[in-house]
Formats: structure tokens, sequence, C-alpha cells
């Protein structure tokens, strides 16, 4: 019986269940290069000329492996522009008795997926994507009649579930979280690591031709390009992670420093969301590491806890709340997302720094996505559906099942508190502690309002005035409501004044 077996671009992995169903000497693999994906949002130039590349380095390693490809780049003569058109085509072309496809990632592609076997007629096998250590019908069983959805209790099961730092039934070193220990500031450094730049093939090369005539005016600079495309590389920048910034991944990763985009950070998201490293295996090496005594305790926990809790957490998330789930908005926020988004122009030393490396590199840490662009957005009273369509734009890691929860729920508190246990509001302070951008700022960041202050301070207090019925039962918030009402009303007064500046600036 011969199949056509449909491999998407997050779907770059030999492990892959539908491969692993497939039979080479008789199936077929279907992979597309569609318009349409590459422009439901407007992508950043380098993140569709990683995946494009990665998936033409996936083809040919498939083929090495002895599977027939089908493979259909952007310009090829006859491409329809979607995944439903080139699967009908395929279809017309090779006659396959069924259809076998890996779960979609992403909403909107499942639903396509759906429709096809009425459209095209014939059977289309959806199977469930093995690759994620949490099945999605555990996570739903694990939230049925919780209030709460805590990312903490569901990162204990994962742990349970998998061993990874365990002793027994015990967590290794008598403690599930160290993130206590996971919150200095860090130095420059001359000595600082760097991940690991590939030099772009001539396949690479290529796609970067091709996206620079096709998406041009998208947002984003395309060189210099040096993603790895494929597995043999994104596994070297894994390992050079683990050698060089592992040891101080811990200490330093909610840190931030001018121009050090990178720190202590492993940058593979974009490699494991894509297929190219598996999460389990590099939560193994990194346990590894630790049982040799090479990394501390605080490294490999913070570094396992991103990948088997936070990562599997927001996909069940978003899978358990699609469709429906992008439209919250518990604040009722409607400001427009402002251009310094797009274009770095803005006085804010930390914002600038945020859209500019990421206008450069495709990539910006969790806290300069969650406590810089993501705090200023919440504050500001941004539409965190303009702020989630930004954020799924311009980051080379960025889908829609773990972008959207960290943005509505995590980011935004746009579920009212489904996901965080809290808003994540707060003021230049926070900044000041954890990074060395005030020093060279325009605003002064001790000032709480005027036309000097730094614009988090007016915009934070005010963010509590204007929400007070919606957070003051907030445990943690609650102290900041009271402290709010302390303020003498004159204070009040200019804090309204001072954050009106800033918004009408906007």
């Amino acid at each position: 019986m011969s199949r056509l077996v449909l491999v998407l671009g997050d779907q770059l992995s030999l492990s892959l269940s539908s491969l692993q169903a497939a039979d080479k000497a008789h199936d077929r693999v279907l992979m597309v290069e569609v318009h349409e994906e590459a422009t439901y949002v407007r992508h950043h130039k380098k993140k569709i000329a990683f995946l494009f590349s990665a998936m033409r380095h996936f083809a040919k390693e498939l083929r090495r492996h002895g599977w027939t490809v089908d493979y259909v780049t952007l310009d090829a003569a006859g491409n329809t522009g979607s995944f439903s058109g080139e699967v009908a085509r395929a279809v017309e072309a090779h006659r396959p008795e069924r259809i076998v496809v890996t779960e979609a990632g992403e909403w909107r592609v499942s639903q396509m997926i759906a429709g096809w076997e009425a459209a095209l007629g014939l059977p289309v096998e959806v199977l469930p994507d093995a690759r994620f250590v949490c099945p999605l019908p555990v996570f739903r069983e694990w939230a049925v009649g919780r209030n709460a959805l805590r990312m903490e209790y569901f990162y204990r099961d994962m742990r349970r579930r998998t061993g990874l730092l365990m002793e027994g039934d015990k967590p290794a070193g008598g403690e599930w979280n160290y993130d206590a220990e996971n919150r200095k500031a860090a130095a420059p450094d001359l000595f600082m690591p760097r991940p690991p730049m590939f030099a772009p093939d001539a396949i690479t090369q290529e796609v970067m031709a091709l996206v620079e005539a096709r998406f041009g005016n998208h947002f984003g600079d395309l060189e210099p390009f040096a993603f790895a495309v494929t597995r043999a590389d994104a596994e070297a920048a894994f390992a050079a992670f683990v050698k060089r910034a592992l040891p101080r991944f811990g200490d330093y990763q909610d840190a931030m420093l001018a121009g050090e985009p990178y720190l202590y950070h492993a940058v593979i998201a974009q490699y494991l969301n894509c297929g190219l490293l598996d999460p389990l295996e590099v939560c193994r090496a990194v346990e590894a590491e630790w049982q040799a005594g090479r990394v501390p305790l605080n490294a490999a926990e913070g570094f396992i806890r991103q990948i088997i809790g936070w990562r599997e957490y927001v996909r069940g998330i978003y899978w358990l709340t699609m469709p429906g789930y992008e439209k919250r908005n518990f604040l009722e926020h409607t400001r427009p997302l402002p251009d310094f988004y797009w274009t770095a122009e803005t006085d804010m030393a930390c914002l600038r720094a945020a859209v500019t490396q990421t206008r450069e590199h495709a990539y910006a840490h969790h806290i300069q996505r969650l406590m810089v662009t993501g705090t200023f957005a919440l504050i500001a009273g941004i539409d965190p559906h303009e702020l989630h369509e930004w954020y799924l734009s311009v980051y080379a890691d960025a889908y829609e099942w773990v972008e959207l929860p960290n943005t509505v729920g995590m980011s935004q508190f746009a579920d009212g508190g489904l996901l965080a246990s809290k808003p994540y509001a707060a003021s230049g302070a926070y900044i000041n502690r954890m990074s060395n951008y005030c020093g060279t700022c325009r605003y002064d960041v001790k000032q709480r309002t005027g036309a000097d202050a730094c614009p988090f301070n007016p915009l934070y207090w005010d963010f509590i005035a204007r929400h007070r019925s919606k957070i003051g039962g907030n445990p943690r918030m609650a102290q900041m409501v009271r402290t709010y009402d302390k303020f003498a009303d004159a204070e009040k007064t200019r804090i309204a004044q001072s954050a009106a500046a800033v918004l009408e600036k906007l």
C-alpha cells in the first residue's frame, strides 16, 4: 500500500511518528515550502531562511537514508502556495492510498489537515507527535479539576515521569526548584562564551537569495546568517553550550547586558522547535554533566525545567484552550503596538537594545521578552493580540503553540491567571537590578514621575491604579495596591499625568 507522508517544516526529525509508520520501499515523503506559511504573519527574514534551509537539508538527509522525497521549493513551477494545494497536487500526481502526517503543532494547520479527507476523498492518518515528553491526553488528564494550572506542579510530575534529576522518589539535592539561585546580575566579561556561528553553505546561500527576493520587505536583518541548519551542526551548537556556558547558565539566566545578546544561554530553542534536536536527549546530556560534577545543580535543574517543565507545559495549555485562547483579553487592553517594536527608535535603552537585538539576530532571551518588551506592553495597555503577532513574527524559535501561551498567559495576564500566578508588571527597578541598560539611558530609573523619569515607573503605578479592582485580590499584587493607596493625592496625580505623557508619545 503506497502512502504519502507529509513532513511539515517543524518536523525535521528522523524519529517522527509518520516516518516510523511508513515504508521506505513503497511510500513517498512530501515536503513543501509555501507562501502561506511564510506570510500568515510577516516572519523575520532570518526565520524564513533558517526554516527553508533546514527543510532542504533534512530532505537531503532523508534521501541519504533511502527515502523517496518530493520537495517543492517556494519558486517551483506550479507551487500553489498552501499546504492544502500542494497535498492535492501530490495526490493527483501519485494517487496514494492514504496520507500520513504527524499531528501539527499549530491549531490553524491542524484544521487544514482535518478537512483533507473529505476534500481529497482518501483516508488521512494523523499520528501523535511522540517527540514531546508529555502526550496531550496526559496533560488534559493532569489539568482536569484544577482551579489553577501552575507549571511547578506539572514540572514535578514530569521529573517523576522521566526520572531526570531524581534520587529515588525525591528530587536531587532535596529541592525541586533552584530558581532562587538563578537571579544574579552579570558583569561584562571578555571571556564570555559565544554560540558557534555556521557559515552558509550553497543551499543556505540559495535560500537567502530567495528570501531577499521574495520577503525583502519583512522585518529583520538577513545577514549575517549563522544558524545551524543541519542536525549535525545543531548538535555541535548544543555541545558547545554544554562545554562553555552551561556551568554558569543557572546563575545568570535572568541577567541582561548591553551588547551581549547571548550571555550564558543555550540559544537552541529554534533547533528544538523545528526538530533538529530532541528535548529529552538534551536534558539527559545536561543531567550527565551534573552527575559527572562538571556543572552545578542549579544550572542543570534550571535548564531541564525550561525543557520538560515550561516547554511541555505551554504546549499543553495551548491545546487545552484552543481555539479561543488567542482572543482572551482579561485586562481589556486595546492600545496599538508602538512603532518602536519594529524600528527600535526609542530613548528607552532597554527596549532599544532588545528590539535592535531581535532585528539583528531573530533572538532575545526569555527575560528580555518577558520583563522588557513584555512588561512594557503590559503596563502600557498594549493589545495582547498585537503583541502576540509581533512575537510570533520576529523570533526564529516562535511557533504559536509555544509563543501564544507565553504572551497571552505569562507576559500579558490576558487569560486572567489561568497560567501565571500574577501579572508580570514591574517598574524600572527590576531592569536596573538585572541589567546595565539604565546606566546609559537618557531616562532616570530613580525618578517615579516627571519628564526625565524612566517610563516604566509611572506606567507601573498607573497600571496598579487602573487595574486595582482586578488585581487587588491577587496575593502577589495586593501589597503593591496597598502601597499605591498610601500615596498622597498629589503623588497619584503626578503618576497619572506622567503616565499619560508617556502614552501620548506612543
